[in-house]
């Protein structure tokens, strides 16, 4: 389905699972606090779908049910402190994102990244992906008091972007694209057209089909396809 002729304001877009491949070094810190713990390992494909849920995801899927209010925030600084000491060695762009992003500039097109993902950690892994690094207008999780599902951090990136292009981006004219539930319910909260990317991290007992996206794209090219088939 084409963006019924309507060219978006600016291009909104979730992190893990949407540009960035983060799974082998967010699994590896599970599997080091799972080691440390005697905790049987996980596989990258056990991990995969499960990546973007971030550390308390991760460390449910891994403990499951020993996984509670005792010992989650200790199990949570682990897996940081380890997350943090190894936070994009195999971490990679998703193959054609940058070469989406290259042609979203040369369109013109404003983009910005929101996610939940802390300051901290992102910070660490775009400084080393640079063709994110370019990218001016990002909003972690921390950002402000909260986070995705709630649409606050989207609205806050438009109001970035409108600063720093210089000229007003109604959130109503904007797409933003990620890979969860909550960045479709953060999305359509806000007012945006939503874009789901199912090449991401989707786990096994999602109901993709239920969080009604108003598109979906198999690849980070297929956004292309949208835009330019409008």
């Amino acid at each position: 389905m084409a963006l019924q002729k309507i060219w978006p304001d600016a291009i909104l877009f979730d992190l893990d699972g949407t540009l960035l491949d983060t799974a082998p070094d967010l699994g590896h810190a599970l599997n080091r606090v799972l080691s440390d713990h005697n905790r049987p390992l996980k596989t990258h494909p056990e991990m995969r779908p499960y990546a973007s849920h971030g550390s308390y995801g991760l460390l449910k899927l891994g403990f499951g049910d020993d996984f509670n209010d005792t010992n989650r925030l200790q199990l949570r600084q682990q897996f940081l402190d380890y997350y943090e000491a190894r936070v994009c060695v195999d971490t990679s762009l998703f193959v054609e994102v940058a070469l989406m992003l290259e042609r979203l500039n040369k369109l013109g097109l404003p983009v910005a990244i929101v996610t939940n993902k802390p300051t901290l950690y992102t910070e660490l892994v775009l400084q080393q992906i640079p063709t994110l690094a370019e990218i001016q207008v990002v909003v972690c999780g921390d950002t402000l008091a909260v986070a995705k599902p709630h649409p606050a951090p989207l609205l806050h990136a438009c109001q970035l972007l409108s600063t720093h292009h210089d000229k007003a981006i109604d959130p109503q004219q904007c797409l933003y694209v990620g890979d969860a539930e909550r960045d479709i319910v953060a999305g359509r909260d806000a007012g945006m057209r939503t874009v789901l990317a199912s090449y991401g991290y989707i786990a096994p007992e999602d109901q993709a089909s239920s969080w009604r996206a108003d598109y979906t794209i198999t690849s980070p090219a297929k956004l292309l396809d949208l835009l330019l088939e409008s």
